[in-house]
């Protein structure tokens, strides 16, 4: 179900871990996220796993802002998501524009290796999930062989459109609650896997999930991350554009030259 644009929301507060002192939230459009450092996102996570409750974990980026303007299911994956971590250096150049600066720009991608690590000094166990056939398997294999004590609880790369068939879908899931993993690690693509993490978030419990898009491509090395530089200069779609023409043109040129709007209408809203 879709519908139109509508006021972003205000300003707000989260509760905390274990009902600890509530995290400040930025509003982005539809959309908000935490504000947290990178290491206090890879603890909070690692908090979610010990709790035992389940829960996910989503990170916006301007696309997924673009998307959320007319996707009510995507703004409500947001809205229950367990937190929501910043994506991308204009979202974090837009925090700052209206005084409530971002600490650090936090993809998937990039707390996956951080994460693994934790898991890997206190014993949680991860799962892949995503990707082409093989690739999770590979993935895995390198950060097992990277992080060792790693506990892989197992490798799934559904195939496509799995979600879509309710019978394969109830099979994916069934996957992963007999693996019992700590960490689900997420790799179906945006808005593939922000809706897949909250359509079964009570039925994956007490397992904790993390969208982290083409990740498990980028470990396994069939797909290059543009160089670190171009990522802190708000330059990584270009360098996905060039690696992909065709895909990319309809998402970073078309559709998410949205955002300049939806950024002016935030920022007037929040500004102090």
């Amino acid at each position: 179900m879709t519908t139109s644009a509508s006021p972003a929301p205000a300003a707000t507060e989260a509760p905390g871990p274990q009902g600890g002192r509530p995290r400040a939230r930025v509003p982005f459009g539809r959309l908000h996220v935490d504000v947290l450092t990178f290491d206090g996102a890879v603890d909070a996570t690692i908090a979610l796993c010990r709790q035992g409750a389940g829960g996910f974990v989503l990170t916006p980026n301007v696309d997924h802002v673009v998307m959320a303007e007319s996707d009510d299911a995507l703004k409500a994956a947001y809205d229950d998501a367990s937190l929501s971590l910043v994506d991308g250096k204009p979202l974090v150049w837009l925090a700052s524009a209206m005084n409530r600066p971002l600490p650090a720009k936090i993809s998937g991608s990039d707390l996956l290796r951080p994460l693994i690590a934790r898991a890997a000094a206190e014993g949680l166990s991860c799962f892949f999930l995503g990707g082409k056939e093989g690739i999770a398997q590979k993935a895995a294999d390198i950060l097992a062989a990277d992080h060792p004590g790693l506990k892989v609880a197992g490798c799934f790369s559904p195939p496509f459109g799995f979600e879509k068939n309710p019978e394969e879908d109830a099979r994916v899931v069934d996957v992963v609650r007999k693996a019992r993993p700590a960490l689900l690690f997420v790799a179906l693509g945006a808005p593939k896997q922000e809706l897949w993490m909250h359509k079964h978030r009570a039925a994956l419990a007490p397992t904790v999930g993390l969208g982290i898009g083409a990740s498990l491509d980028f470990v396994a090395g069939v797909v290059q991350r543009a160089p670190a530089w171009m990522s802190q200069a708000g330059l990584e779609w270009v360098y996905r554009l060039g690696q992909e023409p065709r895909r990319m043109f309809d998402r970073y040129i078309v559709r998410d030259s949205a955002f300049v709007g939806i950024a002016v209408r935030t920022w007037r809203q929040h500004r102090r």
